[in-house]
């Protein structure tokens, strides 16, 4: 039987002191997904408003195993709601999130880890999402639920790219879009097997690991 961390209450009742106690199962489970983590897959977000399609985002994330969210807000206030355990399924805390006061800023700490900076763009000549590869270093742009990504986010990114769609409406929730993308990326990294080998190094894999087994 696990053994189960409890304190006792005033009245000598033994209750649980953590939601989530350190069973060797949780230490486990903790270890197979850092093992799994993507650290050259990273996701930007532009002035995306919205809590839920902030919070749908990150699930998205944590699921095909991104490790880095990067957050521009220039023209918006980040939805910070969409970074609680009730919102975001608790996604948002196994994500390191980084705010930028600026596309230029953004980009530049991007670049410095070796990514390439990919924009999801309508209306711009691009490429498909299907023709690019996502087993390399790349960062993928997503912008505004209205206004898209700006003029600066596109100019001063490595190239865009659009997910073909056959029907009458040819836009996609921004929350479904990156769902699109990360799945795609993710089929391509399985081939290439990227996610049977672990991709952190071990003093980052060791030093995040005795992070989240703290939550």
């Amino acid at each position: 039987m696990e053994a189960r961390d409890r304190t006792r209450n005033p009245k000598g009742t033994p209750t649980k002191a953590s939601r989530w106690p350190r069973t060797d199962r949780r230490e486990q489970r903790v270890y197979a997904t850092l093992r799994h983590r993507q650290p050259d897959l990273t996701v930007v977000l532009e002035d995306v408003h919205d809590p839920h399609n902030v919070s749908a985002v990150l699930r998205s994330c944590d699921a095909v195993g991104v490790l880095d969210v990067h957050l521009v807000y220039i023209h918006e206030e980040l939805p910070r709601r969409a970074f609680a355990r009730s919102t975001s399924g608790s996604a948002a805390k196994w994500l390191r999130t980084f705010t930028h006061g600026s596309v230029e800023n953004c980009y530049t700490a991007l670049r410095k880890q070796g990514s390439t900076i990919l924009v999801s763009a309508l209306g711009i000549e691009r490429t498909t999402l299907f023709e690019i590869d996502l087993t390399q270093p790349v960062a993928l742009v997503f912008g505004n639920e209205h206004r898209g990504v700006s003029a600066e986010a596109v100019t001063g990114a490595d190239g865009t790219f659009v997910i073909p769609m056959m029907g009458m409406v040819q836009s996609l929730n921004i929350s479904v879009a990156c769902a699109v993308t990360l799945f795609e990326a993710m089929r391509q990294r399985q081939a290439a097997d990227a996610y049977e080998t672990q991709q952190l190094d071990e003093e980052l894999y060791n030093s995040i690991a005795a992070e989240w087994l703290k939550k």
